[in-house]
């Protein structure tokens, strides 16, 4: 499907059941800015992904961990990525607390506590979000959607504080 008044007008009727809010952001976007694509997935897996960095190179952001847009949270990850491996580097060169290579694996190990769940949720919530399975809809719609779209639950998840830089 190509015509964004008819892509605009499927997601006004996926979203029927949601805050009336979200309904008016899909309403107000112009027509021409509406497009649909497939989103590819890259789960990151415990003990056989391959390490966030090897010799001078280092991974951040979706390079390392891309996940899917479903928790609206693959851009801020990138730059929680790059705070803590500034201050990790930081440490190492300035204040020469361990090497740089210590630094990179500091920051790997920070950085996986939070990347991994946070890459598992949105994969999961952009499965049940897309289901068609007709009760997986009807959790989704009737329960889900109402109870969960609550500011202090929907952004728990963006929570993040880092060191002090």
């Amino acid at each position: 499907m190509t015509d964004p008044s008819v892509l605009k007008r499927q997601a006004l009727d996926l979203l029927k059941n949601w805050p009336s809010e979200m309904l008016e952001l899909v309403d107000l976007s112009v027509d021409d800015t509406i497009s649909e694509a497939t989103l590819q997935d890259r789960w990151l897996w415990p003990v056989i992904t391959p390490p966030v960095y090897k010799g001078g190179v280092v991974l951040a952001g979706d390079a390392w961990h891309p996940m899917t847009p479903n928790l609206g949270q693959g851009g801020c990850c990138a730059l929680e990525d790059a705070v803590v491996l500034t201050k990790k580097l930081s440490n190492a060169m300035k204040f020469k607390q361990g090497s740089i290579e210590d630094a990179l694996r500091l920051y790997g190990n920070e950085r996986w506590a939070r990347v991994f769940p946070m890459t598992v949720k949105a994969n999961i919530a952009g499965k049940i979000q897309h289901s068609k399975n007709p009760l997986i809809g009807f959790v989704r719609d009737s329960y889900m959607i109402p109870k969960l779209t609550k500011p202090g639950k929907l952004f728990e998840h963006t929570n993040f504080t880092p060191e002090p830089l």
